[in-house]
């Protein structure tokens, strides 16, 4: 008996144990069910908070951009992102889609004169992330027209070249800002490479360059054209500020020196100087161009167009199988080449060439020799003399005033005059020793050992050695294309370089600037006058005259004077 209820009282412990733990788990899972709850509602409530900060900071972001843009546009606010499209065009301006000429007709944008836009370049670091501005990427820029798709921007290759320096993204993105600019007073420039200096009227070609232009910023870089050349000019400083419109003002253009070492610029044209007298030593590869410059002073010209002194240009090449040729032009004319040059010599080896200069009247300035080297790698001596020519003088009228001897007989072999008592002895010999060449027009008498290698062009009849002919062929007769299309041979080239080419650079007599010639003008007048397309185009330009204040063409302006004012 006592063993039943000892065991029924055990079990009502353990049962009662088994409750109060179970009460116990029960109480600390609602305890930490409570906490969790507790913890969860503080988080959400913490996110909740969180977001309502970002969302005020961004409203103050968006407030102070909006108010960043409205005070550059001084009133204007334009900010959009666009994709960025490259399109071939000179200067700064860009194209945009119609919905922004509407928009910005709407601030009033086409009420405050030209129109000016910031650009930076977008990018995207992390995907799915906020995109951020890369602000040293950055330039300025104008607008040419509205005719670009939605969504893009058709940006020209000076401003795409400009803020996308390093990389293009596959899908290039800018925003583009509405943006006052202030008119540029001052601007320092320092060329990329050497040899921009030497251009004539340098500054008056990089003038012609910033017409197409409506800005300028820092650290931007400006392309220069001048013929086939391009020169690059990197923006230093700019004042009033780092971005400046060049609209309709006059600024101040320093030109930095470069910092270009002329030993390292053989594939640029590059102007080495050339002291008369001296002597220069150099290299040229097969197929390269080296130039030299040199000046004939006021002093020396007068008896160089009287012909008592020539201009003489030598160069001595080793004999390493190398060859050379020289070119040599006069100012503006910078850089001659094989199909536009004043003056060339085609011999082999070592040569000399006399300048004689075609105006008598402008014999002074400054040349340029391109040594070209046409087979092989040459090493020459180049030099520059003024060389007196009295006894060459001397010499020729001596021989001029000879007269042939009354006693003499002409040789039937080599058409020279021989003493009678001699000529049976001379003709004997002649005929066994000599030959004359069978070309017509030539005649000229020979060694009969040296007649094989006296050969004649079958183009255009000159004699050369035999083994000259293959250079001759190579630079006379070989096919050359020019830029503008026209296939000629060599000389007929140079002639229609100088003369016909639309692509020749000319100065114009009205605006005074280096530019392309273009065709024939349309008006014969033009023609008569000797006017090229450009100048009769330019020449179109009103100017008030001097004296009645008349609005006349340039070109008509002489008349005009003579017509009206019987002014000479």
């Amino acid at each position: 008996m006592d063993f039943e209820l000892r065991q029924a009282r055990e079990k009502l412990e353990r049962e009662q144990r088994e409750r109060m733990q179970r009460a116990k788990a029960k109480a600390e899972r609602e305890r930490r069910a409570k906490a969790e709850a507790a913890r969860r509602q503080e988080a959400l409530e913490a996110s909740h908070r969180e977001r309502r900060l970002d969302a005020a900071r961004a409203q103050e972001e968006a407030d102070q951009k909006m108010e960043e843009v409205v005070q550059l546009g001084k009133g204007v606010s334009f900010s959009h992102m666009f994709e960025a499209l490259r399109y071939d065009g000179p200067g700064d301006k860009i194209k945009l889609p119609p919905s922004s000429f509407k928009e910005l007709s709407e601030e009033g944008a086409l009420d405050k004169g030209p129109m000016y836009f910031r650009l930076s370049k977008v990018r995207d670091t992390v995907p799915g992330a906020t995109m951020e501005q890369d602000t040293e990427e950055a330039t300025c820029s104008g607008v040419l027209e509205f005719t670009a798709r939605e969504g893009s921007a058709e940006l020209p290759l000076h401003v795409w070249n400009n803020l996308f320096q390093s990389d293009t993204p596959d899908v290039p993105l800018i925003e583009v800002k509405y943006v006052s600019l202030p008119k540029g007073t001052y601007a320092k420039l320092k060329p990329e490479g050497a040899g921009f200096s030497d251009l004539p009227n340098h500054r008056a070609v990089l003038e012609t360059a910033l017409r197409n232009h409506a800005t300028l910023s820092e650290n931007d870089i400006v392309v220069v054209n001048y013929g086939l050349l391009q020169y690059k000019l990197k923006v230093l400083e700019l004042k009033p500020a780092s971005s400046v419109s060049v609209l309709e003002t006059d600024v101040e253009v320093d030109i930095e020196g470069s910092d270009s070492v002329l030993d390292n610029e053989e594939n640029q044209h590059v102007l080495v100087p050339l002291a008369i007298g001296k002597v220069e030593s150099s290299v040229v590869e097969e197929g390269k161009l080296r130039y030299y410059k040199f000046s004939v002073e006021e002093s020396v010209s007068e008896k160089i167009a009287s012909g008592r002194a020539n201009i003489e240009v030598k160069i001595d090449t080793d004999a390493s199988g190398g060859d050379t040729d020289i070119y040599v032009s006069r100012h503006p004319l910078v850089f001659p080449t094989q199909h536009r040059h004043e003056w060339s010599t085609h011999e082999m080896g070592s040569k000399v060439l006399i300048l004689k200069p075609r105006d008598s009247n402008v014999v002074s300035g400054v040349y340029s020799i391109g040594v070209y080297g046409f087979k092989g790698t040459s090493k020459y001596q180049l030099s520059v003399a003024i060389k007196d020519v009295n006894s060459q003088r001397i010499g020729e009228h001596a021989s001029a005033s000879g007269s042939v001897d009354a006693d003499s007989v002409l040789c039937k072999n080599c058409k020279r005059h021989i003493a009678s008592r001699s000529a049976h002895l001379h003709e004997a010999y002649c005929m066994r020793h000599n030959v004359a060449c069978p070309h017509d027009g030539c005649g000229v008498v020979l060694r009969k050992e040296a007649a094989a290698d006296h050969v004649h062009c079958n183009k255009c009849g000159r004699a050369f050695q035999q083994r000259e002919m293959e250079k001759h062929m190579k630079v006379f007769h070989e096919p050359l294309q020019c830029p503008c299309g026209v296939v000629l041979e060599k000389e007929d080239m140079v002639q229609h370089q100088s003369s016909t080419c639309p692509l020749r650079l000319i100065v114009c007599r009205f605006c005074g600037d280096t530019v392309h010639a273009g065709g024939e003008p349309v008006d014969a007048r033009d023609r008569l006058r000797n006017m090229c397309e450009h100048e009769s185009i330019c020449g179109s330009r009103t100017a008030p005259c001097d004296s009645c204040g008349r609005s006349v063409m340039l070109k008509e302006m002489d008349i005009h004077l003579i017509a009206v004012h019987q002014k000479s």
